[in-house]
């Protein structure tokens, strides 16, 4: 059975626009067109739905920062060539995408030691690595030896990519990707409280 973009978004509980990020970046298989309107098979969205919140009473910090970032879009910047998170980038590129630049509080980001990257409520990448960062002359923050400790191709049944070298950077990508982690902030950078999981 197959669902338009807006039946989808209905089985999911949010707007269409938020479940179209989803299809923009990447990350569903199985999709198809009928005519203008891209279908989504059934099953993937029930996948989504059973998710589970990202357990962060597991993590060591009281509190943790979230990246909630957009589908990538190309920019001019000098490092880099896209900014946001697409799954059909190359890891590299999809560093250079989340490691800055973002209005935040750099030091609680760095105090937290891990930053979900989340597109629609979903855990799609995880960054580490966050001790030193960089402030430019529009009083944003970002993170040049950030590690992306791994990011997901497939939402709905997760294909992670982990390929952090550290073991401890490699596990907590396994615990995050792929879970609902909702966030509300009025810029990119939100933070949540991970003495117990948020729904």
């Amino acid at each position: 059975m197959l669902l338009t973009t807006g039946q989808a978004a209905a089985e999911l509980g949010c707007a269409v626009t938020t479940f179209r990020r989803l299809v923009h970046a990447g990350l569903l298989p199985g999709l198809s067109r009928r005519g203008v309107r891209v279908m989504v098979p059934l099953d993937v969205v029930q996948a989504l739905r059973a998710r589970h919140p990202a357990p962060l009473d597991r993590l060591d910090a009281d509190e943790i920062a979230v990246l909630r970032v957009d589908t990538a879009q190309p920019v001019n910047d000098l490092d880099r060539g896209w900014i946001g998170f697409a799954a059909t980038l190359p890891p590299d590129d999809l560093l250079k995408a989340l490691r800055g630049w973002w209005r935040c509080d750099a030091a609680s980001v760095a105090a937290g030691k891990v930053l979900p990257v989340t597109l629609s409520g979903y855990v799609v990448a995880v960054l580490t690595g966050l001790e030193r960062w960089e402030k430019n002359t529009e009083g944003r923050h970002a993170f040049p030896d950030a590690v992306l400790a791994g990011y997901l191709t497939d939402l709905s049944h997760p294909t992670k990519h982990v390929a952090a070298p550290a073991a401890q950077d490699r596990a907590v990508a396994e615990l995050l990707l792929g879970t609902r982690l909702a966030s509300h902030s009025g810029g990119a950078i939100a933070y949540v409280t991970a003495g117990s999981p948020v729904n």
